[in-house]
């Protein structure tokens, strides 16, 4: 008899701390909706990441060896190289 009430007290002990898990555990119940909020900013940060790649793909193909456009090299050519024509006025603004 004693033997048999020590293991309902254990398994009572058991399906105690598995409900307090469901309940307030890392994937319980409340920390449902926080998971939902995490979700929805990584959603935003992989829209956002995906409109940069868009961009920059855009930027690579602009730059292709076989058919560069003109502009996009004149561009990097006076951002990087601090290339001017001599006709050109340049006007320094602070950030």
């Amino acid at each position: 008899m004693r033997k048999q009430k020590t293991t309902q007290n254990a398994a009572l002990l058991v399906l105690l701390v598995l409900g307090g898990l469901a309940v307030a555990g890392p994937s319980g119940l409340l920390a449902w909706s926080e998971n939902l909020r995490l979700l929805d900013q990584r959603e935003a940060q992989l829209e956002a990441l995906q409109k940069e790649r868009a961009a920059l793909q855009n930027k690579v193909a602009l730059l292709h060896p076989d058919h560069a456009d003109p502009d996009m090299v004149g561009e990097l050519l006076r951002s990087q190289l601090n290339v001017v024509h001599p006709d050109e006025v340049v006007i320094k603004l602070e950030d």
